[in-house]
């Protein structure tokens, strides 16, 4: 069986990679044989914040967004008949991505990119760029 890791933000650059995987699943395996991941990241929220809300109110927000955020891309899944877990975690978005392809055994992490080029992702940073760095399996870029 092979794993297959998307992180998912909402945009379009990660439903490219959503629409990449189900159109070469055969590649990947037999259909069935293809387990999808979807994870959504949210950061954590910053200590000022946290004094006047609830625990219950931030892990409440916090799944509400990903759910938000993970919505089409299981449409997508969902219309072409694919199986996939979803995942919403809290904290270091490239931390938690790469922490979680471990954890899960994944063979392979598909993420889609904005394609700024280099020079703009030196001055932002870049999310894709750390999963890269952080990464011990192989990573497929969508531009």
């Amino acid at each position: 069986m092979k794993k297959v890791l998307l992180p998912i933000d909402g945009s379009e650059c990660a439903l490219r990679g959503v629409a990449l995987v189900i159109a070469k699943r055969a590649c990947y395996a037999q259909p069935d044989d293809l387990e999808i991941h979807l994870v959504n990241v949210q950061t954590s929220f910053s200590r000022d914040v946290s004094r006047f809300v609830s625990h219950e109110q931030m892990v409440s927000f916090h799944h509400e967004e990903g759910e938000k955020m993970l919505k089409t891309a299981r449409d997508l899944l969902d219309a072409a008949g694919a199986k996939y877990t979803c995942h919403t975690e809290i904290g270091n978005v490239a931390e938690k991505i790469t922490e979680l392809a471990e954890t899960l055994h994944c063979d392979q992490l598909v993420m889609g990119t904005h394609g700024r080029g280099a020079f703009m992702e030196v001055l932002t940073g870049s999310t894709t760029l750390k999963v890269v760095h952080l990464s011990k399996i192989p990573i497929l870029l969508v531009k």
